[in-house]
């Protein structure tokens, strides 16, 4: 009897792509790209680079993703918070340069990418999401209230404000007095019918879909019988066909700030891939491949900035109605870049008559999802401190500078874990000169402690020993009284960091230099080995370092005698 041949291996280069759920996928690729069309042309119209831009962006970074990621389910488009990235992007580079900035922003794109591929290369993918909650909380919150900002304009029936979250904020009052109703009314309109949509027909058509036809068929319909459709600013004209290749361009004046943009939205595409790779993780029950995604958010980032698309990254949306259609693996997310290319080369002269107000109904309803609502209601509650770096993080990214925001909230939040974590270490920094009271010490060892009446002093460190604990090892050894031998414990230690080693290596030599009998014992492994390559070792006779903690007591017992 012959055995059947192992079936090939799939290429390492490829996601995961299956046929034994061909008709899941393919239903899971149908109603992603659905939801994709509304929120492509809103993203798109939104960031400044035009409906087509978010179109071919979410084509081309759904499809290379889909192909070369590392996330079977995950469906990847332009979302709110690249959006946001991108629209500061483009109105920097074409304010500075109203020629070529729009080619300079595809270029940051392009840029954006290749830093993905390189954080997966470097294998940085479990690193980029092991940001504090407060500070991602924080971050994205400070997104969705900017995106929800730039669309305050065109929701009342007016372009964006050059000036961005300011310029608008400043411009409030006139956009107010010059509103324009009908196109108030659609926007209005679009946000009742994501809000209010039953969820029972949410089943049959999400609902932006719904707010899309609806509002372009009202806007062509009611108005026309009016004679004030052509008041009513719409998408425009899109170019039919594929769309052309567009070469990375720079101008030199330019280039720190391109590739700040870039690492910023290469960043900001990271931590938002992977976190809804968590959240498709957590609905499957499988697991994903952070360094495989980043190399396949990557790929598509740079595909969309070479063919005019806006940068994409994995979309929650789009990621959890594909799963719940039946999507298992990354069949899904390439039938759904196929249908929707399909579809953008059949219907743009459709999709022209959408009314901009619609789109901004839709944008602002992301925004608002954005927000982490429910722990802004309740992180005062769990911790003030984390409260407090979260509204800092939301202040600084809405009114300042988006890596300012991650910067000082990381570091804020860094440094109170640090000091809570040294806080809890330096109780583990004794001093002990007597065997009374709950010592972890055998019977015998105590009462050699004993015998030293009060001559013979233990110094005992136990678990990690961090950079903060280095204050308490300086602290605790000051605090020494006239002693006559010491014996440093480092037989619990289980990392010993840089800092903390050299305070060891201090007290040491303060000990010896005031004559004191002094033995180190217990170090293992990497703790062994650092204080080895500090020397520490050499300033001691191997029968003070190579014996047990008893045998130490012993023998400073019996120098005393």
């Amino acid at each position: 009897m012959t055995t059947a041949p192992a079936p090939p291996r799939r290429p390492a280069l490829l996601n995961h792509i299956s046929t034994n759920n061909i008709k899941g996928d393919l239903f899971g690729g149908v109603t992603a790209a659905v939801i994709a069309l509304p929120m492509a042309l809103a993203f798109g119209v939104a960031s400044g680079a035009g409906a087509a831009a978010g179109l071919w962006g979410a084509v081309l970074v759904g499809l290379f993703a889909a192909l070369f990621g590392g996330t079977p389910s995950l469906i990847s488009e332009p979302t709110g918070p690249m959006t946001v990235v991108m629209t500061a992007v483009i109105a920097s580079l074409t304010a500075s340069d109203p020629e070529n900035g729009l080619a300079m922003a595809f270029t940051v794109v392009m840029l954006a990418g290749v830093l993905q591929i390189v954080f997966g290369l470097l294998k940085l993918g479990r690193y980029v999401t092991q940001m504090p909650y407060t500070v991602i909380s924080g971050f994205m919150s400070g997104i969705g209230l900017i995106l929800i900002i730039l669309q305050l304009g065109p929701f009342l029936g007016q372009a964006i404000p050059k000036g961005g979250v300011m310029g608008t904020l400043s411009a409030l009052p006139q956009l107010i007095q010059n509103a324009r109703q009908p196109e108030v009314i659609f926007a209005v309109i679009t946000l009742a019918i994501l809000w209010f949509t039953p969820a029972a027909i949410k089943k049959i058509a999400p609902p932006q879909l719904i707010a899309l036809i609806a509002g372009t068929v009202l806007s062509l319909t009611l108005l026309n019988n009016g004679g004030g459709t052509e008041d009513i600013r719409r998408i425009g004209e899109i170019a039919s066909g594929f769309p052309q290749l567009r070469m990375p361009y720079f101008e030199l004046e330019q280039a720190s700030k391109m590739l700040i943009d870039a690492a910023v939205l290469g960043m900001l595409g990271c931590i938002d891939a992977l976190l809804t790779a968590v959240v498709a993780d957590s609905i499957t029950r499988t697991e994903h491949d952070s360094n495989k995604e980043l190399i396949g958010q990557g790929l598509g980032n740079i595909a969309s900035g070479l063919f005019g698309g806006i940068a994409g990254a994995g979309a929650t949306m789009g990621t959890v109605v594909n799963i719940q259609a039946g999507g298992r693996s990354a069949l899904s997310g390439i039938s759904r870049a196929v249908i929707l290319m399909v579809v953008i080369l059949a219907f743009t002269g459709v999709a022209a008559q959408i009314p901009q107000a619609v789109l901004a109904g839709i944008a602002l309803k992301v925004g608002v999802d954005i927000v982490d609502w429910g722990f802004l209601k309740r992180a005062h509650r769990i911790s003030l401190s984390g409260a407090l770096i979260m509204y800092l993080v939301i202040a600084l990214t809405v009114l300042v500078d988006l890596i300012a925001a991650v910067g000082i909230g990381v570091f804020i939040a860094n440094i109170l874990t640090i000091d809570k974590m040294s806080a809890l270490q330096s109780k583990s920094v004794k001093s002990i000169s007597t065997g009374d009271g709950d010592l972890m010490l055998p019977e015998d060892e105590k009462a050699l402690l004993d015998q030293g009446k009060g001559k013979v002093l233990l110094f005992q460190l136990n678990g990690a020993m961090i950079f903060g604990v280095a204050k308490a090892i300086g602290r605790e050894h000051n605090a020494i009284g006239d002693v006559k031998a010491v014996v440093f414990d480092l037989t619990e230690v289980s990392h010993l960091g840089v800092t903390a080693a050299l305070a060891v290596e201090n007290a040491v030599e303060e000990a010896i230099e005031k004559g004191r009998e002094v033995f180190v014992v217990g170090a293992t492994g990497t703790t062994q080995r650092r204080l080895e390559k500090l020397g520490l070792y050499k300033k001691l006779p191997a029968e003070r370092t190579n014996i047990s903690r008893r045998d130490a007591l012993q023998q400073s017992v019996t120098a005393l005698g």
